[in-house]
């Protein structure tokens, strides 16, 4: 949406500094949190996505290295279709998680 309008208001310092920081830790502008809030918008901040999601990869990684060596003969693993279901789960998991936190542009 294209911001063509200025709105200025009056604000106690202690509650701009409390605006600034839940802005910054939503890793919106102050402009994008205070419209989202006054839009009755949910601000949601997911902490420590970035480290389960590359864990995630990591675990995907090992996953299709024993793949690879399942369809070359040189291991034998019976469940690696029960691994790559509970992997597609927890995964499916974490995006929905992380859906809930973003918002539509």
């Amino acid at each position: 949406m294209n911001k063509d309008t200025t709105f200025s208001i009056r604000i106690a310092s202690g509650d701009l500094d409390i605006i600034k920081k839940k802005a910054r830790q939503a890793r919106l502008s102050q402009s994008d949190y205070v419209t989202r809030c006054c839009l009755g918008r949910q601000v949601v901040v997911i902490e420590d996505l970035k480290e389960a999601a590359k864990q995630l990869r990591a675990i995907g990684n090992n996953l299709n290295q024993l793949t690879a060596l399942v369809n070359m003969g040189r291991v034998s693993v019976t469940s690696l279709d029960s691994m790559a279901q509970e992997l597609a789960a927890v995964s499916a998991a974490l995006r929905a998680v992380q859906e809930r936190g973003r918002w539509d542009k």
